[in-house]
C-alpha cells in the first residue's frame, strides 16, 4: 500500500479541535504527516495545551523511561487480556496465527491514538495477506475499547489492560501530571470514567513487532506520543518476520 499526500487548496483551516482531528485523520498521507498536521492545528487552536504537551514530553524524555521497555531480540512478555466482548485473548494464541504487531494506545479519548489506530485499520487487509496480525492494547474499560474499535473500523482486537498492569510490567506507564490533567478535563476527558480509577496514568504509545518465536524483531517506543511507528514500517516488519 502506498500513501500519498492529498493536496486540496479548498480545505479551510480548522476552527475547532474536532475539525482539526477529522481533517488530519482523513488525509491521504503517511501517518506521521497526519499526526503532525493535527499537532500543528492544536498549537494554532489551543496554544496553552500544546505548550503543556511540550513540557510533558520533555519531562518524559528526561526520565528516559523508554529505556526499560523490551528491546529487539528479547522475548515479548506474555499477556492474557479481555477484548471488547470480554473474551480473553493471549499472546500465544495470536502468535499461532503468524507474526504480530502489538500496539499500545493511551485510550479512546486520545486524538493521536484514534488517528494511529485508524491508520492501522487501513492496512489490516495487507497485514492479513502477509500472514500477520495486529492487536491494540488500551487501559480503557471494554465499552470504551469497543468505541475506539468501531470508530476506527478496526478488524483486529482491542484489548483492555486494567490499571495499566501489563503496560506497567513493560515500563511503559507514566503519570500525565496536574497540568495536563487540567487541560484534559477542560476537554471533558475523564480517565476516572474510562479507566475505572483516578490514577491518571497512561501508557507510552509503543509498537512491537513480534515474530512467531515470541521475540521482538522491531519496535517503536517514543514518549512523545505525537509520534508513532509508520504503518508502512509495521507492514514491512511483519512481512520480514513472516519470511
Amino acid at each position: 500500500m502506498c500513501l500519498t499526500v492529498r493536496t486540496d487548496e479548498s480545505v479551510m483551516p480548522a476552527r475547532t479541535i474536532a475539525e482539526a482531528f477529522e481533517h488530519a485523520r482523513s488525509l491521504d498521507a503517511p501517518l506521521a504527516e497526519r499526526l503532525d498536521t493535527y499537532a500543528q492545528s492544536l498549537r494554532e487552536i489551543n496554544q496553552p495545551m500544546a505548550e503543556a504537551v511540550d513540557r510533558l514530553v520533555a519531562r518524559l524524555n528526561q526520565s528516559r523511561m523508554a529505556d526499560s521497555a523490551p528491546a529487539v531480540g528479547e522475548a515479548m512478555p506474555a499477556f492474557l487480556l479481555p477484548d471488547h466482548t470480554g473474551r480473553l485473548v493471549g499472546l500465544e494464541e495470536l502468535l499461532a496465527q503468524g507474526p504480530l504487531a502489538v500496539t499500545f494506545a493511551r485510550g479512546h479519548w486520545c486524538p493521536y491514538c484514534r488517528i494511529a489506530v485508524s491508520a492501522l485499520a487501513e492496512i489490516a487487509d495487507d497485514v492479513a495477506g502477509a500472514g500477520g496480525a495486529i492487536v491494540a492494547i488500551v487501559p480503557d474499560r471494554q465499552e470504551y475499547a469497543a468505541k475506539l474499535r468501531a470508530e476506527a473500523h478496526a478488524p483486529f482486537p482491542i484489548l483492555t489492560d486494567i490499571d495499566n498492569a501489563y503496560a506497567l510490567s513493560l515500563g511503559l506507564v507514566f503519570w500525565v501530571g496536574e497540568e495536563m490533567e487540567h487541560h484534559m478535563r477542560a476537554r471533558d476527558v475523564d480517565l476516572g470514567s474510562s479507566q475505572g480509577n483516578q490514577s491518571w496514568f497512561v501508557p507510552v504509545p509503543a509498537t512491537f513487532i513480534v515474530g512467531t518465536d515470541g521475540r521482538i524483531v522491531a519496535r517503536h517506543v517514543d514518549p512523545d506520543y505525537r509520534k508513532r511507528m509508520e504503518v508502512e514500517a509495521v507492514l514491512t516488519a511483519l512481512r520480514a518476520a513472516r519470511g
